[in-house]
């Protein structure tokens, strides 16, 4: 079984962040939640996270400075920002991905989210193949076998 990715979700509305744990633990995600971007900082420090989901308009730090501050942090953890404008697009430009709230379903939400983990995986390693009398061998069985040739 694989270990459950960690995903810190930030925003200041205390319902919405519920609501976006909620929908997440229950797809097997281990979720961290803060409700101002200088507590996400400090969590994002600590390490372990596969992901950060924020939401762009908070008070005193807006989400688009959370992500720059977070990049030079950690730049290789995906960040996606949310929003309940949709014109706030221009300003979420540091993020990986944008989506605007309440226009798109929670299945399009896990769905993004799950394409932005796998990217920060990498694609799966492609398994080598040899060829014996005309049928694919695979590299480990070809690797044992003298008469495959390379």
């Amino acid at each position: 079984m694989r270990p459950k990715k960690t995903i810190l979700c930030v925003d200041d509305n205390e319902q919405g962040l519920a609501v976006r744990k909620f929908l997440l633990e229950t797809r097997g995600y281990r979720v961290l939640t803060a409700a101002c971007a200088h507590d996400a900082i400090d969590l994002l420090r600590n390490g372990g996270i596969d992901l950060v989901l924020g939401d762009l308009i908070m008070p005193r730090m807006d989400g688009n400075e959370m992500v720059l501050r977070m990049k030079e942090i950690a730049p290789e953890v995906p960040m996606m920002l949310v929003s309940g404008t949709v014109k706030a697009f221009d300003r979420a430009c540091h993020a990986d991905a944008f989506l605007p709230k309440g226009s798109c379903s929670p299945i399009e939400l896990l769905e993004r989210i799950r394409v932005i983990i796998a990217r920060k995986r990498g694609p799966k390693k492609a398994l080598t193949r040899h060829v014996l009398n005309g049928a694919y061998v695979p590299a480990y069985a070809a690797e044992a076998h003298p008469a495959v040739a390379s």
